[in-house]
């Protein structure tokens, strides 16, 4: 069995944003993956695309995220999650009155109790492994969620939390459909999953000497 590290990816949607880019990136980066997402096809998708060379990948759809470190434990099980990433998240683009209690709830659901269950398996996870090269015993990262807390309590442990402000549009199928083709193709104006997988490989990659806790990412032209 391989005893390669192995990061567990919560949100991949349909394959073409940052949880995907980072994915690819991690698993080229010799990490064994485990990916969460509510879309089955998807997932199928993106773990054939990765399963290439010595890269094992292990996907759980409409599973409890408990269930998913579970699982990832299960199938490596000479193998240490090292690096976690929740990138799943519900966001609602419509006004106010026009918002129905049932997409609230889904709100509250994906974006604070996945959440909450996410952080919690991941430490979970990490407790009791031995410090890296890096003298750390794993990397909880959240896009465009609060982690300072966290960070606070398991910096201690030689667990390193870190999340990273979005500040610009991600350059995906849903957002080219609604942005339009102009907006993607501005290098200036738009950010690359990409390039934010980039960023969290460097995060996964400091030293317990200097680590960040939030990562403030936006394109070159981003009005602020």
């Amino acid at each position: 069995m391989s005893s390669r590290p192995i990061i567990v990816v919560a949100g991949v949607g349909n394959s073409s944003g940052t949880g995907a880019a980072t994915a690819r990136l991690f698993a080229q980066s010799g990490y064994d993956v485990a990916l969460i997402a509510r879309e089955s096809d998807s997932l199928r998708k993106l773990a054939a695309e990765l399963k290439t060379g010595d890269v094992d990948v292990r996907f759980t759809p409409r599973a409890s995220v408990s269930a998913a470190f579970d699982a990832a434990r299960a199938h490596w099980p000479n193998g240490a999650i090292r690096v976690a990433l929740f990138n799943a998240g519900f966001a609602l683009w419509k006004p106010f009155l026009e918002t129905t209690p049932e997409e609230v709830t889904r709100v509250v659901d994906t974006n604070i109790s996945a959440a909450f269950a996410f952080a919690h398996g991941a430490l979970r996870a990490f407790e009791g492994l031995p410090l890296d090269a890096r003298g750390k015993r794993g990397t909880l990262l959240f896009t465009g969620a609060i982690a300072s807390s966290l960070s606070k309590e398991f910096g201690t442990q030689n667990i390193h939390v870190a999340h990273a402000v979005i500040d610009g549009g991600i350059i995906t199928d849903v957002s080219k459909a609604r942005r339009g083709k102009e907006w993607a193709a501005n290098p200036d104006g738009a950010i690359k999953p990409e390039s934010i997988a980039q960023a969290y490989l460097y995060l996964v990659n400091q030293d317990r000497s200097a680590w960040t806790w939030e990562l403030d990412l936006r394109p070159a032209h981003e009005k602020w």
